[in-house]
Parts: C-alpha cells; sequence; structure tokens
C-alpha cells in the first residue's frame, strides 16, 4: 500500500467550510428560485397567447350564420385564413381552425385538425364558453382554443364549435429566451454574492491564518503567551486556553528541566564516593568488612535520595495530569495505616508513641496523601531522641483537616526555619537528603493546603517541635457540615 494511500484524507479548512456553508444554500435558494421564476413566465405566456387564441375563436365566430329552424337550422361560416394573420405573431408560429356542430361534423375550416370532445371547466378563467387543450397537427404540437358560439335562428338557438389552433414554436422560443436570461441574472447575482462571501471570510478568518503563522514562526522553547491585540472576541477563548496550556507546558518542562539538574547535581556526589570507596577496597586500603559497611551507606543514601527525587517529580506530574482529583480519602485512616507501617522504626526508637484521630476527608490522590503522611511521620521519627514522646493529633474544623505531629526532639533554629523547606537542605548533613520537607511542601500547596514547623516551648525552653499541616476537607464534607 503506497504512503498517500494511508495518509489521513485531509478535512476542509475554516475558510472552506465558511465559504461552502454560506454559498451552497444560497446556490439552492438560487436554482429553486429560478425553477419557479421559469415557471410563473412560462405560465404567464401561455396566458397570455392564450388569449389571443381566444381573440382569434371569436373573431371566426362572429362570421357564422345559420338558417333554418332550431334544430334544422344549417351553420355556415365564410372564413378566409387571412383573417387569421392579424393574430399570429411572426412567421415562426402557424395558426389553424376548424368549425363544427356540436356533433363534431365539419362546417369550415382544417378538416386533419381533430374535433373537439373534451368537457368545458367548471370555474375557467373566461365568462365565455372556453377551453383550452394541447394537441398534435401533422405531427406538431399545438395548443387548441375551444369557443361554443351560440348562434341565432328562428324561435332559438344553436350552438357552434369554434378550434383555433397555433404552434408552439414561438412559445417555447420565448420561454427559453426567460430562460436564459432567468439564469444570467441569476448567474450574476450568484458571482456577487460569492464575491462578498470570499472577501468576507477572508477578512474574517484573517486572524486565526495570523495566529498559525505566529505559532508556526516560535522556536521550540518558546512558550510565552500569544499577543493579539486586534484578535476578534470569538478567538479570545482559544488563546486563553492556548496560553493556559503553554503555561502548564512550560511549568512541566521547568519541572523537567529542575529534576535534571539536580538529579545530576546530587546523584554525582554519592557515585563519586562510592567509585573512591570500591578503588580503596580494591587496593586494600580498608578492611573489607568496613568497605562494605561504607559501601552499603553510601548506596542506602543514593537509593533514598533517588526515590525522593523521583517522589518530588511524580508530585509535579500529578499536578499537571490531574489537577482537581476526584478521590476522597479518610486522611485517619491513612494516617494509621503509615503509623502501623513505620512502627518497627518507633519501637527501635523505644518512643512514646500516641495518635489521636477524627474522621476528615480529603479530595486527593492517594500516593499523594500517604507520601506526605510517610514523610512527616519518619521525620518526626528520625529527630526524636531515644524514650522520647511521639504524639499524632488529627482533629478538623469547619473546613480544615490538621495533622500535628509533636515530638521531643531539639527544634529548629530561625535561620534553619527559613531555608528547612527548600530541596537539598537537610537539618543534619548526614541524616537525610534534605528532599522530605520539600516533597511535603509540594504535596500541600498541590491540594490547596499549607505546612509549618513550630517550636513547642516550656519556660522558656524548647521542648520538641510540633509540625503542622492544614489541608481543605473534601466538598462533600464541608457541604454535609453546612446542612448539619
Amino acid at each position: 500500500m503506497s504512503t498517500q494511500a494511508m495518509e489521513t484524507p485531509r478535512k476542509l479548512s475554516l475558510r472552506s467550510y465558511l465559504m461552502l456553508g454560506i454559498l451552497l444554500p444560497v446556490v439552492l435558494f438560487i436554482v429553486l428560485d429560478t425553477v419557479v421564476l421559469y415557471s410563473q413566465a412560462l405560465e404567464a405566456v401561455n396566458t397570455a397567447y392564450d388569449r389571443t387564441l381566444l381573440a382569434s375563436a371569436k373573431s371566426i365566430g362572429e362570421r357564422i350564420s345559420a338558417n333554418g329552424e332550431a334544430e334544422e337550422a344549417q351553420l355556415s361560416a365564410a372564413v378566409p385564413y387571412a383573417a387569421l394573420e392579424v393574430f399570429e405573431a411572426d412567421n415562426r408560429s402557424r395558426m389553424m381552425y376548424r368549425i363544427s356542430n356540436t356533433r363534431g361534423e365539419l362546417i369550415d375550416g382544417f378538416a386533419d385538425l381533430r374535433a373537439w370532445h373534451g368537457s368545458l371547466p367548471q370555474h375557467g378563467p373566461y365568462a365565455a364558453l372556453v377551453d383550452f387543450y394541447n394537441d398534435v397537427y401533422r405531427g406538431d404540437p399545438v395548443r387548441v382554443a375551444v369557443l361554443l358560439q351560440p348562434v341565432a335562428v328562428q324561435n332559438a338557438r344553436v350552438m357552434a364549435v369554434v378550434q383555433v389552433a397555433e404552434t408552439l414554436e414561438l412559445r417555447r422560443t420565448l420561454a427559453r429566451q426567460i430562460l436564459i436570461n432567468t439564469l444570467l441574472r441569476q448567474l450574476a447575482l450568484v458571482s456577487v454574492i460569492a464575491l462578498v462571501v470570499f472577501v468576507v471570510v477572508q477578512r474574517a478568518t484573517k486572524p486565526v491564518r495570523q495566529l498559525s503563522e505566529q505559532l508556526r514562526q516560535r522556536r521550540v522553547d518558546d512558550l510565552t503567551p500569544l499577543q493579539m491585540a486586534d484578535a476578534p472576541t470569538e478567538l479570545l477563548p482559544l488563546m486563553d486556553a492556548t496560553n493556559t496550556t503553554m503555561s502548564r507546558l512550560k511549568d512541566l518542562l521547568d519541572n523537567q528541566k529542575r529534576f535534571v539538574r539536580d538529579t545530576a547535581h546530587q546523584l554525582r556526589t554519592p557515585l563519586a564516593v562510592l567509585k573512591v570507596q570500591v578503588q580503596s577496597a580494591l587496593r586494600g586500603d580498608v578492611e573489607h568488612q568496613q568497605a562494605l559497611q561504607e559501601i552499603s551507606h553510601t548506596v542506602q543514601r543514593a537509593t533514598l535520595l533517588a526515590n525522593q527525587m523521583l517522589s518530588l517529580a511524580k508530585v509535579a506530574q500529578l499536578a499537571q495530569e490531574h489537577p482537581d482529583p476526584a478521590q476522597s480519602l479518610d486522611w485517619a485512616l491513612v494516617l494509621r495505616e503509615v503509623a502501623l507501617d513505620l512502627s518497627p522504626l518507633i519501637a527501635e526508637q523505644e518512643l512514646d508513641f500516641d495518635i489521636q484521630t477524627t474522621h476528615a476527608s480529603i479530595q486527593t490522590h492517594d500516593w499523594m496523601l500517604r507520601e506526605l503522611t510517610r514523610n512527616l511521620l519518619h521525620n518526626a521519627i528520625r529527630y526524636s531522641p531515644r524514650g522520647g514522646r511521639l504524639h499524632l493529633r488529627l482533629t478538623r474544623d469547619r473546613r480544615w483537616a490538621t495533622l500535628v505531629i509533636a515530638d521531643s526532639g531539639p527544634g529548629i533554629s530561625d535561620e534553619l526555619r527559613k531555608r528547612l523547606f527548600q530541596p537539598f537542605s537537610a537539618g543534619q548533613a548526614s541524616s537525610g537528603s534534605g528532599l522530605g520537607l520539600a516533597i511535603c511542601l509540594e504535596i500541600t500547596r498541590t491540594l490547596g493546603g499549607h505546612i509549618e514547623l513550630v517550636n513547642r516551648e516550656i519556660q522558656g525552653q524548647r521542648d520538641g517541635l510540633d509540625t503542622i499541616a492544614r489541608l481543605p476537607l473534601a466538598a462533600s464534607t464541608v457541604a454535609t457540615q453546612r446542612v448539619n
């Protein structure tokens, strides 16, 4: 199969669609109007020429006389053919006549013109006894007018049948001329309409072509908003939607660039350290057991760093792909499940652990809520001293769900508080990658909440740190509370 055969059929452009949508109904209407006008003009022509035939029949009827009495009367007429010349329009038509009695017996005229055997119309256009019909005379189509002419005789009246026929050459010629003139006028009208529509459509679609050209000439990495001061109102929604999409793409690309930059920067150090440790172990500079422990510690830190960086990238990806999650989760249930997963670490630290929760429905992604809870709780366990206190309390009000994680660690300084939520800003350089709180901050921002760290003091002395995370309740929960 050829490449051309596999190509998708090209769809109509907006300009072609508008041209067809406007011109096609106009052309169809004009064609219908032309047929109607031609039919009406032909009817008018037939009516005019039928009057001529009727005038001829009446002229002949005036020349009929009768001799005798009543039913025995004999009809006679002396009508020279020259008497009909006055009614002939030109030499393109010929007229014939026939005079007969009611029994069809020929009195005068053309014998090969067939006698009339029809009936008079009930409500004709004429007051006289007149009928019109089409017939054939010597192989030529003709139009025939029939006049029932009363003729006075002694003590009575008898009826004569006058038929006048005319060939149709002149009528057809005139009808063709009317049709040609009508078509020429309609063609001129269609041409004017097509020209006007073409000009209007060209001007109406000019902003679309300008916008297309503006996008085509942009650089690959140019995602700045579109600017068209003279754009029509109908094009503004498209431009707004395009600018919104480009803004999302810019954020996505910025996140990817930052992820690649940070990954390259942060992974370079543990990989370099790992290389040195492996070379040192190969040379025998350190004991094998110590070398394996050092290598294991370096790999563990690199793994943690890679996982957390992937988590940070996943937060940005979910925020871009699903900005409005439809799933509602109970934060209390998630909190207890995460606490159960981390219970070995809590037991290892011999912490005085306590948890208090209330139902709090959050509209979120399952992964985001679990990652937020896990990072906050894991961070608190890490900085809590052995045998210290660790209390978890989840409450809610009319709009917010609030998680407070109270540890008995050393707290944080004001200088560290300013940069602790920034990527790669760990409280202790040797204790982590510095991405945990950055991930938590991104998640809470994505879900429309906020997070803060507050030192807990007793009599002017630090007694630990409260990590406070607030997330908005799901819309259904807020509505239920308002009803209650």
